[in-house]
């Protein structure tokens, strides 16, 4: 495989030229920290073998896309050839320009000690490696499979960072200058913080969220800084083989079932986590919202919100309507907060998440502000 040419293609789409990072993806060979993925199809992920079919694994590697390379607790390296799997990913290479996103919030410069948190494929830390030399690169990752697989795609690259296996969030040997994650956390752990040097800075992304933070450290051992005006979202921390299971059972449940409250909505059906924005200001007040879509056989657009709590909704918009239907149950009214956020997000022009200020105490409480709004995690 001609891996140059079509990293220099994926360069061109993922990463300015004048960028420090244009150099890392031109020389990191992509294809072999994700020499097997898996692809979506009607009966779950089919699992793919790079050397196979070169043609297809240099389409897949290099280009500006995220690879699934975990199901559930099957990873591609193990799942049985044109056999579907079920479940939820939970690993992926991550779609090259958001790396190269995350690791440029970093402002990272030579000399300096960079803890890679979520190894994954090891793209990252391959790109690290390249960019700052492999003694000042750590990857870390709470998976022994990734880490192991990880470090001998590394070694065949010609890279030797240091990799841990552990979980992130717990306590963490060394110390350093950037923590750069490339999975979402519900708040900072306060992990990060005891290991940052002063003036370190720290880039990740909050769960359930498309939000970016950035904080850099301050003298009483927290760290202040914002939310960032682009986007961006990963899988969340995980401490177990998978996630814990969908609310298949609530939505059972209340697929068809008429509310203890049924009003009518002025705006049309959502798909919440297109509108990156109401997503995460809604994930924020109410995190833990399961949300489902789909359309009924009268070509109605479906919504449902489910909580663990038992609280749900099932919202339908009837085609050539702007209104909608909406049932709700439970100990509290989802699309009641829904409709509340949407309406501030009218009224207003946007909503408060995007360019909010952080602080971080030295315990990970981690706190968001702007314009009145503020919210504590």
């Amino acid at each position: 495989m001609d891996w140059k040419q079509h990293a220099a293609e994926l360069a061109r789409a993922a990463v300015h030229p004048a960028s420090a990072w244009h150099g890392p993806v031109l020389s990191t060979p992509r294809h072999l920290c994700v020499p097997r993925w898996y692809a979506a199809g009607p009966e779950g992920w089919t699992p793919a073998d790079g050397p196979a079919d070169e043609t297809a694994w240099a389409r897949a590697a290099y280009t500006d896309q995220t690879l699934v390379t975990r199901v559930g607790p099957v990873h591609a390296d193990h799942a049985a050839d044109g056999k579907a799997v079920t479940g939820r990913p939970t690993s992926s290479s991550t779609l090259p320009s958001l790396v190269v996103s995350m690791l440029a919030h970093g402002r990272l410069r030579e000399g300096q000690a960079l803890l890679d948190v979520a190894t994954g494929s090891g793209y990252s830390a391959a790109l690290a490696c390249a960019r700052l030399g492999d003694d000042y690169v750590t990857t870390v990752d709470v998976d022994p499979y990734l880490t192991e697989a990880a470090a001998d795609r590394l070694d065949r690259i010609g890279h030797h960072p240091e990799i841990l296996t552990q979980d992130a969030a717990a306590e963490l040997p060394g110390a350093y200058d950037r923590i750069v994650s490339m999975v979402s956390v519900p708040r900072v752990p306060a992990s990060w913080l005891r290991v940052l040097r002063p003036g370190g800075r720290l880039v990740t992304t909050l769960a359930g969220t498309g939000l970016i933070l950035t904080a850099d450290t301050d003298e009483d051992g927290g760290a202040a800084g914002r939310i960032e005006w682009d986007r961006g979202a990963f899988m969340a921390t995980r401490t177990s083989d998978d996630y814990p299971p969908q609310l298949d059972a609530l939505f059972g449940e209340v697929r068809e079932r008429d509310g203890d409250d049924v009003t009518v909505s002025s705006f049309p059906v959502l798909d919440v986590m297109q509108a990156w924005e109401v997503w995460s200001m809604l994930s924020l007040t109410a995190p833990g919202i399961e949300h489902r879509n789909g359309t009924d056989d009268n070509g109605d657009r479906m919504t449902w919100m489910l909580h663990s709590d038992g609280s749900w909704a099932r919202a339908h918009t009837q085609p050539g309507s702007r209104t909608t239907t909406v049932h709700q149950g439970g100990p509290r009214r989802l699309y009641t907060m829904l409709e509340a956020i949407r309406w501030r997000w009218i009224e207003h022009g946007e909503l408060p998440v995007y360019g909010a200020r952080v602080t971080v105490t030295p315990d990970g409480a981690t706190t968001l502000a702007r314009g009145g709004w503020t919210v504590t995690l």
